[in-house]
């Protein structure tokens, strides 16, 4: 294989772009490995005081993940994500006004691979939320598993992001005031699987947690679709019943992550390698649907309301596909 070598006399600011993401990639697959095996040091070594400290802080917070996190505005303006930003770049596309006194489910299509949209636009404010949304405060649901690494949890948090359990979600869309934004990846770790250049298959039709939830609290739910997040990586060909395929659906069952083997580019060079590459990435956040509160929603309910949401997502993707690139005779396929 022939390797495409990046030039040397590429600006400062592409370079600050590289390094920017090449830290997020860190961040998104190894630094919880790191911080657990630093915690386990930690414990072994003459410092073991400060571990057990921090074991006893972990008990007293172990509700955090679930009752809104312990976000840093601090930490989501930090200039390196402006530089994350230009890397791709990414946009945040606002198509109506939201009431800031009503709560909200962002369900976000499709999940990619590291759902770089996700964290991109509702981790940070690089692409200008608060700007766009005066008034709503947007929380990214992640594996409960996360938050339990010692270190990473506290940082993951800062972002914003929260826990996906369903009392995670329930204690943000019962905010009386309103202005919380619950940002769901709806197809979740195994949609992570089939996400690849031109993909459109979204695993929607038996995910209905949220529909139900959103009818309990009274919530609005939002379809986003963000174009462009299924063409940051290449993945190793798995169809339905290969033997790849049914080895990830089984870890993934097993640990409740979802391990895809995808490629990108590499630092200095573009052939082969972890860092997304440099496609663009627009996140249109479409009209919401209103949701008429039922505390004891029946199956009637939530496949009326379910199918609504099919459509409201159909639309977003459809008076928008022009614009970015994605063929008049591509849909949506839904599974």
């Amino acid at each position: 294989m022939k390797i495409q070598f990046a030039p040397l006399n590429i600006p400062l600011r592409r370079r600050l772009q590289t390094a920017a993401v090449l830290q997020w990639v860190f961040s998104f697959l190894a630094l919880a490995q790191c911080c657990l095996a630093g915690y386990v040091l930690l414990c072994v070594s003459d410092w073991w005081v400060l571990a057990a400290l921090y074991a006893g802080w972990l008990y007293l917070d172990r509700d955090t993940p679930t009752s809104g996190g312990r976000r840093s505005e601090w930490l989501r303006n930090w200039s390196v994500w402006k530089h994350f930003r230009d890397y791709f770049p990414l946009n945040l596309i606002k198509t109506v006004d939201l009431d800031p006194g009503s709560n909200y489910i962002f369900g976000f299509h499709p999940h990619g691979v590291l759902v770089a949209g996700g964290f991109g636009n509702f981790c940070t404010e690089a692409s200008g939320f608060s700007s766009l949304f005066p008034g709503l405060t947007p929380y990214l649901l992640m594996l409960p598993f996360w938050f339990r690494v010692p270190f990473f949890r506290d940082y993951i948090m800062c972002g914003g992001l929260v826990s996906s359990e369903k009392a995670s979600l329930s204690y943000l869309l019962s905010a009386p005031r309103g202005g919380n934004v619950a940002v769901v990846a709806i197809g979740g770790a195994p949609e992570a699987l089939d996400a690849r250049p031109g993909a459109l298959t979204l695993q929607i039709l038996h995910r209905k947690g949220f529909i139900k939830l959103a009818l309990k609290h009274g919530a609005q739910l939002v379809p986003v679709f963000s174009f462009g997040e299924n063409e940051l990586f290449d993945q190793m060909t798995n169809p339905t019943g290969s033997p790849l395929r049914w080895l990830q659906d089984h870890l993934q069952r097993l640990m409740g992550v979802a391990l895809p083997l995808f490629t990108g580019r590499g630092v200095f060079q573009y052939s082969f390698g972890l860092l997304p590459y440099r496609q663009p990435i627009h996140t249109v956040v479409g009209r919401p649907i209103p949701v008429v509160q039922t505390p004891s929603p029946t199956k009637d309910d939530i496949d009326c309301l379910h199918s609504l949401y099919l459509e409201g997502l159909t639309t977003v993707f459809e008076d928008n596909k022009d614009n970015y690139g994605i063929a008049p005779e591509k849909h949506l396929h839904f599974i």
